[in-house]
């Protein structure tokens, strides 16, 4: 029996996404003819093409001309009535947007629509070639895609489409919403592609589809993808089957619209699924009954079943993932970097801001079978190169790793994420360095004493810095994830981060930074008055992943402030640094890789020269 996974957009076309390869070799080893297909970097290079975004352009400023005809009349009904713009019906706001958004973008950059599109290709090339490496050329090119993806977009606007998101302003994660959006053709960019492709996918003549989301950029453009097959295939001939990181965390919503699997697919699969996705081939090849398919959510007749949540497997049970197929040479970077994983879950997952880890159980992978696999992946592939994607990867897991890699003489680069433990001490960070490691992206998240106690992130917060300074002293490049905004958090508290990150420069190489939300699965949700949490609402948006909520601390108008006063002391406090242009953590490894911490570190940005 054929199965089939489909990787849909919206991700960053940097390097393969973890799940399909992992899923695809747990189906391979079970004996079903198993294949992937990353469809979102084939959209990428289909789209970033020159006839592509002329013929966006024109269709863009010639369908424009009929929207300010649809949309005239309503204005002048509105404007009698004095309404707002918030007044009129979703289509209308849509429109509205995309005129004016469109009109803006021919007045404004003439220049660009005229230059942009006949030197898109060249830019594609240099991510993917040895001009990568020399850093103006590099963000010269960065900066062409993003106004070729603008105007690629423009037919479609206000939805529109970066290397890193895909977002619409008016879209709001309710059910209503998602079939509005998914249907709309004035605004989804993805039904032509898949159009395109539709007979290809059809000719593989698979029995099972696969369709993998992961994150509210994929929503749309997935949803899309999944009625598309749903509907060219008859009732039972092929079994659509939504998966990934998204709808897991809100799957509550899912089982209160069964009209979700009218629409877009036979099953949901949720939480870790490589033991359900074979148990789901098994029962769409008649070997179980669908009632023994664990993790499924799926209805029969009019009513919508939750199966069990079975124990997932190991790591250690688990087979290599399979690339067979993937064409390299499509993703834009010069060379893969491979999310891989040593550990499911957080070893600590005390953390009280945190749900990264919601639905996965902390297992770890033995050393000698994670060395292993990078030996044949190296053999097989030619891959050397990869990103840790666990949440957290412990200074004893280190040590032990980077004398197995040097044990076997294995020749990779990596990198991961890590607590900031008094046990990662010198000797374990230099033994890392000595094994490939090259970054280490670290969870420093504040600079007020108060604010790290209530986060509960367990560590000494009085050695952060000595470690980092044996970090950088090691040759290790240091960086530092903060957020502002967590409950409680006052202005003080957030210019001590600030403060932190400008005074400590010399061992805080790059950092991160984001805004506290609360996610359905935090643990702080469960004891809000502890954390100055005032009220939590319920979300409006059924399929939200995160809740609005009332707390002491900042305002809004305060924390808009302290994120403006963090861009401005850091800029003058990194002048002008490489990795802020870069952008991409995979970027900053690969220069970290080629060229080492200290020439990265020191090269720092001529403006005019962009």
């Amino acid at each position: 029996m054929k199965t089939l996974l489909l990787f849909p957009p919206q991700w960053t076309p940097i390097s393969p996404h973890f799940a399909l390869p992992s899923l695809t070799g747990q189906l391979k080893a079970h004996g079903f003819d198993a294949k992937g297909i990353d469809l979102n970097i084939d959209f990428y290079n289909k789209i970033l093409k020159a006839d592509f975004i002329k013929n966006s352009v024109i269709k863009a400023v010639e369908n424009n001309k009929n929207v300010l005809a649809e949309i005239a009349p309503f204005i002048q009904a509105g404007a009698q009535k004095g309404q707002s713009f918030e007044d009129y019906p979703l289509d209308v706001q849509n429109k509205v947007l995309k005129y004016s958004k469109v009109k803006e973008f021919v007045e404004k950059k003439q220049g660009l629509l005229v230059k942009i599109p006949d030197l898109t290709e060249d830019a594609v090339k240099v991510l993917k070639g040895k001009d990568f490496y020399t850093p103006e050329i590099l963000i010269k090119a960065i900066n062409i895609i993003d106004s070729a993806l603008e105007m690629a977009s423009m037919p479609y606007f206000p939805s529109k489409i970066n290397l890193d998101s895909y977002s619409n302003p008016l879209f709001k994660l309710t059910f209503e919403h998602l079939k509005y959006f998914v249907f709309d053709k004035n605004t989804n960019m993805f039904t032509e592609y898949y159009k395109s492709i539709l007979n290809e996918i059809l000719a593989e003549d698979a029995k099972y589809i696969g369709i993998s989301i992961n994150s509210t950029g994929q929503i749309i453009p997935g949803l899309t993808l999944a009625n598309m097959l749903k509907t060219a295939y008859s009732k039972g001939e092929c079994h659509i089957n939504i998966g990934g990181n998204f709808f897991g965390r809100v799957k509550d919503a899912v089982v209160k619209n069964p009209e979700f699997f009218d629409l877009f697919c036979d099953s949901l699969l949720v939480e870790e699924g490589e033991r359900p996705v074979v148990e789901l081939a098994k029962y769409v090849n008649g070997e179980i009954k669908i009632e023994e398919v664990s993790n499924l959510i799926y209805k029969k007749g009019d009513e919508v079943f939750v199966n069990e949540t079975k124990k997932p497997m190991k790591l250690d049970e688990m087979s290599i993932v399979s690339l067979d197929g993937y064409d390299f040479t499509k993703y834009f970077a010069p060379e893969i970097i491979l999310p891989f994983q040593s550990s499911r879950g957080c070893y600590w997952g005390k953390c009280s801001f945190c749900d990264q880890d919601f639905g996965q159980n902390f297992n770890v992978k033995n050393v000698e079978k994670l060395t292993d696999e990078f030996i044949e992946l190296k053999e097989k592939y030619g891959i050397k190169y990869f990103e840790f994607i666990d949440e957290s990867v412990s200074p004893a897991y280190l040590a032990e790793l980077s004398d197995k890699i040097k044990e076997k003489n294995i020749d990779v680069g990596y990198f991961f994420d890590a607590r900031l433990e008094k046990t990662f001490t010198a000797e374990t960070l230099k033994k890392g360095y000595d094994s490939g490691l090259k970054m280490v992206l670290w969870g420093l998240e504040s600079g007020s004493d108060s604010v790290m106690e209530l986060i509960n992130k367990g560590i000494d917060i009085n050695s952060r810095l000595e470690i980092l300074k044996n970090s950088n002293d090691a040759g290790l490049w240091n960086f530092a994830f903060i957020f502002f905004g967590f409950p409680t958090e006052t202005v003080e508290d957030a210019k001590k981060t600030i403060k932190m990150l400008c005074e400590n420069n010399d061992v805080i190489h790059s950092y991160g930074r984001s805004v506290f939300t609360m996610g359905k699965h935090t643990k702080l949700k469960d004891e809000p008055e502890k954390y100055g949490i005032t009220a939590v609402y319920p979300a409006l948006d059924e399929f939200s992943p995160t809740y609005t909520f009332d707390c002491i601390g900042m305002k809004k108008e305060e924390l808009n402030s302290i994120l403006k006063e963090c861009t401005k002391a850091c800029a003058e406090a990194y002048k002008n640094p490489l990795w802020m242009y870069l952008r991409y953590r995979e970027y900053l490894f690969l220069y970290l890789a080629k060229y080492g911490k200290d020439w990265t570190l020191g090269y720092k940005i001529n403006t005019e020269n962009l």
